[in-house]
């Protein structure tokens, strides 16, 4: 309804008939809203991006006779044959796991080449295609570093910090497989990080 203007500068609105209220309800009842298109509509003709996982992975696979595998403890000795086999064993799976994602990616891409004709679309699929391609970069270096733990393991110098020769610790593994240095070393390398960057 819009306002009448009167002689003074308040508006009062408008009087309307409960007739004409009656209409005005029932045309807004009937009208279809305009929906704008949902983020599934636009990217349905987008490739599906898959996002890989940057962490290893969590749950401890069963053994055979359905028992939990094996999980290190802080009680037994640090790195031992056997944290070492277990340590080894979640980077390869880890590995593999970011390769498949590589290979489904590769995959996906060359099956998803056709041209789109829409510029909405095609600019969705460019950006979910540069998202991959950041997604697979960061997860090669992750590979590098998974060797690079491997490697850790073969010369004997897996688990203890890089900087100080101190034990970075069962639980800090456990969630970090491919960590160099302990928690306190960590904490230094990041303060000393953001004080270069804020400088």
């Amino acid at each position: 309804m819009s306002p009448i203007k009167t002689g003074s500068s308040r508006t009062a609105p408008a009087k309307s008939t409960p007739k004409k209220a009656a209409v005005q309800k029932s045309v807004v009842a009937k009208t279809p809203s305009a929906k704008a298109p949902s983020a599934k509509t636009v990217s349905a003709k987008a490739p599906a991006v898959k996002e890989a996982s940057v962490s290893p992975p969590a749950a401890p696979p069963r053994s055979s006779s359905g028992k939990a595998a094996y999980r290190p403890t802080e009680s037994e000795p640090y790195m031992s044959k056997r944290q070492l086999s277990y340590f080894r064993e979640k980077l390869i799976a880890w590995k593999e796991e970011i390769l498949l994602g590589n290979r489904e990616t590769i995959n996906g891409m060359q099956e998803n080449v056709a041209p789109i004709p829409d510029l909405v679309d095609r600019a969705a699929s460019e950006a979910d295609r540069a998202l991959e391609l950041r997604t697979r970069d960061r997860q090669r270096k992750l590979i590098n570093k998974i060797d690079s733990a491997l490697r850790r393991i073969e010369i004997g110098e897996y688990g203890y910090c890089e900087e100080t020769g101190e034990p970075i610790g069962v639980k800090r593994l456990e969630a970090r497989p491919t960590a160099t240095l302990c928690l306190e070393a960590q904490e230094r390398h990041e303060r000393k990080e953001r004080t270069v960057r804020d400088d």
